[in-house]
């Protein structure tokens, strides 16, 4: 039975991915290493059929450990996610995005390249999954970003990303590993950790709380719903050329104001047609006949705030056939929904019990957390 390795499997997009995986390709087994820090998740890969799913605890950076799974577990390819990815907490801390991005990154490419071009040469994959945020920030009449757009990253965490990008290219190129890199934009949809704009705006709603808007709120981002984002990886790991990077957009662009108010709408309507919402959630101002919007919030804007960024996809699409199958309507409708329907999940994300709970499982099985 084939298997893969997906690191940070237990994260936001990861977890998606896996899901995916699993259940486009029944004959394949997938191998999730993730170090778990405050955004990876282990609850969110419950569920799925163990017989085909391994869990690892681990650190991308641990270039023995990766060695040893890549070895034991005959893994031909890697479907690399694990990343430090918040903007705002890169600008606060970048060692960690440095350590986790970069270094973690030329780890990975080490062990490949001995495991697969050394040791053990054949067929390979190596994909890389990265940001639209290392081609910088457009105008509101600039062009959306190429492949080709020159790098311009604006953050400590794009600045990351770039680097982590250009080692991918350079084992391609000079040592000739088989690699695909892609780079998306804005992703949201089940799982997603409450400090990224969707969910936080979502769960502040639900209890009541300000919907914080940097600046004006005119920052404009292209919206991808995360499992159309899956459909694409899987589709350049099958069938994408080796050395190609492509850009996975969702077609969507919204100014951060415009996306929070219609989330508003959507969760007024849902209220309306679910009244027992208003029991489970009082605080919410659509319990008492008001509107969501009424808690919108301007704030600061933060240090180098990109205005917009925007993707042109037509690469994949023309050579790979892909293109988002949801609306930014659908898909907000379903990650409403799916938020609304786990509510247990962001209660222990939000009050900080997560991480309680996960020590507590990990010591009932006898492992460290």
């Amino acid at each position: 039975m084939p298997e893969i390795l997906v690191t940070g499997g237990a994260g936001f997009i990861g977890v998606n991915f896996v899901r995916h995986w699993l259940t486009a390709r029944p004959g394949d087994r997938v191998v999730v290493l993730d170090a778990l820090t405050y955004a990876g998740n282990r609850e969110s890969l419950a569920g799925l059929d163990e017989d085909r799913l391994e869990f690892v605890h681990g650190d991308i950076r641990d270039g023995d450990l990766v060695s040893r799974l890549v070895r034991e577990r005959a893994i031909r390819t890697i479907v690399h996610f694990a990343a430090e990815s918040h903007v705002d907490r890169s600008i606060l801390g970048p060692d960690a995005f440095i350590e986790t991005n970069i270094v973690g990154t030329h780890e990975l490419l080490k062990v490949a390249r001995a495991c697969w071009l050394t040791d053990h040469p054949g067929p390979h994959r190596f994909h890389h999954v990265s940001t639209d945020e290392v081609y910088g920030s457009l105008e509101p009449s600039d062009p959306a970003f190429r492949e080709d757009t020159p790098y311009a990253p604006n953050s400590p965490y794009a600045a990351s990303k770039a680097a982590s990008d250009h080692l991918v290219r350079a084992y391609h190129h000079t040592y000739g590993l088989d690699v695909t890199t892609s780079n998306c934009s804005n992703n949201y949809g089940p799982f997603q950790f409450p400090e990224k704009l969707i969910p936080l705006v979502l769960m502040n709603m639900l209890a009541g709380k300000p919907l914080p808007i940097y600046g004006d709120g005119s920052n404009v981002r292209d919206w991808l719903y995360v499992e159309d984002h899956c459909r694409g990886i899987a589709l350049i790991i099958e069938k994408g050329e080796s050395g190609r990077v492509y850009n996975i957009g969702g077609l969507n662009e919204q100014r951060n104001i415009d996306l929070v108010r219609t989330l508003c709408g959507v969760v007024d309507a849902r209220f309306q047609r679910d009244p027992s919402l208003a029991a489970l959630h009082p605080a919410c101002p659509a319990a008492k006949g008001g509107r969501c919007d009424s808690l919108i919030t301007f704030v600061k804007d933060r240090p180098g705030h990109d205005r917009r960024y925007a993707i042109d996809a037509g690469r994949i699409e023309k050579e790979l056939g892909f293109r988002p199958r949801e609306s930014f309507q659908s898909g907000l409708a379903k990650t409403v929904d799916w938020y609304l329907g786990h509510q247990e999940w962001c209660r222990r994300i939000a009050d900080g019990r997560y991480r309680e709970w996960i020590e507590r499982q990990y010591a009932s099985a006898g492992r460290p957390a």
